[in-house]
């Protein structure tokens, strides 16, 4: 095992506190938003003296024979560490289809791939799932429209009842279709509702025998509209589920199933890509017209991923892309032999130390294990382990 060295990330929705603890290392008051440990050739990890998307493409097999003559010479999976102090962007992300035709569209166009207004960064699909390290919030899906209606008629405000009526009528997808993108593109000019569904939320929250869905519906606002009191995604992250996670929860993320973390700090692993397509609840690009082109906007139930024991203290989520595979090892004195040795895998120690073969990880530490490279872990931590999702 070699030891590898993520790249942070500094955008603002990011806490200044939780990465830097984990890495243990100073604040420094910036907000550390990501901590990306792979080879994404936009922020690529170190390994020794290289930059890991070097080290794959000079050398695939180090990513496993099965993985290359699926993907190619490339890491096909990015872990990162997110920590979220505010809200992220509302945001979904492509299919491979959709991301291939998409980057060759901004490709022909002669869009340069660093330019701010770009949606396709790169030319692959971006499923990904979140395992809580900390009590996370999150906002996942959409809820059920009849539902939603009956929280927005509580409001008591006619001129959002006008414009969510197609909750009802044709409801279903077609109608959570034409209220989520009407939200998104409001114009300047109506953008007045905001404050006022705001502020009637505010109201309501002063109530003492509202249901829990609805106090979280208000509470949704007025947190938002705190971060961004003009921005249209504060009404339309309403058409939304609010979950909470509490720590080793999972979520899955299939492309097309809009999303936002709110706050907390979680484990990350997705495939190898950067492609986001935002709604709202961001300074960043937004386009609306390419977003309502990926939602899937089919009404969901959250779920947890389930978590298989491979072996003890060995747990694998249950994830179906094939582009990565994630396990979270509790260590004990005992050495555990650590999965798919085929494949060339990420590691990540998340609290106390883990040595790997003569190697010692402590908090914070990551690791690089190539391809047919059997090792073993022992000693007193956890450890998040990263790999293709292949058999």
């Amino acid at each position: 095992m070699e030891r590898l060295t993520g790249t942070v990330q500094h955008y603002p929705w990011g806490s200044t506190t939780a990465i830097p603890a984990l890495l243990g290392v100073p604040e420094d008051g910036q907000p550390w938003a990501e901590l990306w440990l792979g080879a994404h050739t936009s922020a690529p990890a170190r390994v020794g003296d290289h930059d890991l998307d070097a080290r794959v493409a000079g050398s695939p097999g180090v990513v496993g024979d099965a993985a290359v003559e699926r993907f190619g010479p490339r890491l096909p999976y990015l872990m990162k560490v997110l920590a979220a102090a505010e809200p992220l962007s509302l945001q979904a992300h492509p299919t491979r289809a959709q991301a291939e035709a998409g980057f060759a569209r901004e490709e022909a166009a002669g869009i340069p791939v660093t330019a701010p207004h770009r949606n396709y960064s790169d030319d692959w699909p971006k499923p990904e799932a979140l395992c809580a390290l900390d009590e996370m919030e999150a906002l996942y899906g959409f809820a059920d429209p009849m539902v939603v209606a009956d929280r927005f008629a509580a409001l008591g405000v006619p001129e959002i009842d006008v414009l969510v009526a197609p909750l009802r009528d044709p409801g279903g997808p077609d109608g959570l279709r034409e209220v989520f993108l009407g939200l998104c593109a409001l114009p300047e000019e109506r953008r007045g509702i905001i404050t006022t569904v705001v502020t009637a939320a505010a109201a309501l929250l002063e109530r003492s025998d509202l249901d829990p869905g609805l106090t979280t519906f208000c509470r949704t606002a007025v947190e938002l509209a705190s971060r961004r009191p003009d921005d249209p995604g504060v009404v339309a992250a309403l058409l939304m589920n609010r979950i909470r996670l509490s720590p080793g929860e999972t979520i899955y993320l299939a492309a097309g199933n809009l999303h936002a973390y709110l706050r907390g700090t979680g484990v990350e692993i997705m495939a190898n890509s950067d492609n986001v397509l935002r709604g709202g609840l961001t300074g960043k690009h937004v386009d609306v017209a390419e977003l309502g082109r990926v939602l899937d906007f089919s009404p969901v139930e959250p779920q947890f991923v389930p978590v298989v024991e491979d072996a003890p203290g060995v747990l694998r989520f249950d994830t179906p892309a094939p582009e990565f595979r994630m396990w979270r090892i509790d260590a004990t004195e005992r050495p555990v032999e650590l999965p798919a040795t085929p494949y060339g895998r990420i590691l990540l120690v998340t609290g106390g130390r883990v040595t790997v073969d003569d190697t010692t990880l402590a908090r914070g530490e990551s690791g690089w294990l190539t391809a047919g490279e059997g090792a073993s872990a022992a000693g007193r931590g956890t450890m998040f382990l990263a790999a293709p999702g292949l058999d």
